[in-house]
């Protein structure tokens, strides 16, 4: 049987905060590796990431920015065609077996952003294994991200229903993470997770590479 692929592209800028602040000094630029994942019917690619990182305007010492920026694709090469329906159907229907999306398989990118803590595979196994938290914010509106000593949360930044195999990509630019209430450093590191469902239920995530937000 021949399947038809299909591309859809999707850019993303939103600003998520409230007040602009980081460490004194000048802007740095952070280019950022490229990355790629394969796991059962897809293969994740991260290109041209990358992080500009803001000085304070407030000089509190406990909020900073960052504007980022990358494309995610994600080459799926097998997924039941399925229809954007009720969060985790019943047994046997799309969404069942383990599934966190909505009736379809699906492409999820974002950051996670943590305070005082090195965001390492452990350190957000948690999060990732159990669902993205999104109480840090997500694309389409303006929200602060308020973080304490020790805490790590989940931005995301767009999410994609993949409804046949095909090639899809997110591409966002200079998307704004601001952070308040953090005195000391913050790190982030940008995740991407493609869900397939069915039968054979598959998560496959690939983690960017940690960088410092001040």
């Amino acid at each position: 049987m021949t399947i038809k692929r299909f591309y859809v592209a999707t850019a993303a800028a939103v600003a998520l905060g409230g007040f602009a602040a980081g460490s004194a000094g000048a802007d740095a630029f952070v280019p950022l590796p490229d990355g790629q994942k394969a796991g059962p019917g897809v293969t994740i690619t991260r290109t041209a990431e990358r992080a500009t990182v803001s000085p304070s305007l407030a000089a509190n010492g406990a909020g900073r920015v960052a504007w980022v920026s990358g494309t995610v694709t994600a080459d799926v090469t097998a997924t039941p065609e399925g229809e954007v329906g009720p969060f985790n159907g019943p047994a046997g229907k799309d969404g069942s077996n383990n599934s966190s999306t909505h009736g379809a398989s699906q492409l999820n990118t974002g950051y996670i952003v943590g305070c005082q803590v090195a965001i390492g595979d452990d350190a957000i196994s948690a999060g990732v294994s159990g669902g993205i938290d999104l109480s840090g914010g997500s694309i389409g509106g303006s929200v602060g991200l308020d973080l304490g000593p020790g805490e790590v949360k989940f931005v995301q930044i767009e999410k994609k229903d993949i409804l046949k195999a095909g090639v899809y990509s997110v591409e966002y630019q200079d998307v704004e993470i601001e952070i308040q209430g953090c005195a000391g450093y913050a790190q982030a590191r940008a995740y991407s997770v493609v869900e397939i469902i069915g039968d054979h239920y598959s998560k496959t995530t690939l983690y960017g590479a940690p960088f410092s937000i001040g």
